[in-house]
C-alpha cells in the first residue's frame, strides 16, 4: 500500500446553464377575401383549436387586423405558419400567417 493520502471527497457536479429557447408568436393576418368559416377550419386543423376558440381567434383578427394564434419555439412556429398559409393558397385564398419574436 502507498502512504499517500487518498481524497475521498465527492467532486461537485457542475450543471451547465441551459437557456430557454426564444419564443415566437404565430400571427393571423386579416384579409377581406378568405371566408371566416375557412379560417376557422384551418385553425382547427393546423393548430388543434376547438370550434369556439378558432372562431374567437378569427374574429379577433377580423376586428383588429391581426391576432396571436399561438406562442411556441421558432421552428414549430415557422412550420405551423407555413402549413396554415399553404392550406389557404391551395384553396385559392390569400390567407396569411406570420411569425415574430415574442418580447
Amino acid at each position: 500500500m502507498s502512504d499517500s493520502p487518498v481524497d475521498l471527497k465527492p467532486k461537485p457536479k457542475v450543471k451547465p446553464k441551459l437557456e430557454r429557447p426564444k419564443l415566437y408568436k404565430v400571427m393571423l393576418l386579416n384579409d377581406d377575401y378568405t371566408p371566416r368559416e375557412f379560417v376557422t377550419v384551418v385553425l382547427k386543423a393546423v393548430f388543434r383549436m376547438s370550434e369556439e376558440t378558432g372562431h374567437r381567434v378569427m374574429m379577433t383578427a377580423h376586428r383588429f387586423g391581426s391576432a396571436v394564434v399561438v406562442v411556441c419555439e421558432r421552428d414549430i412556429a415557422e412550420t405551423k405558419a407555413k402549413e396554415a398559409t399553404d392550406l389557404g393558397k391551395e384553396a385559392g385564398f390569400p390567407l396569411m400567417f406570420t411569425t415574430e419574436p415574442e418580447e
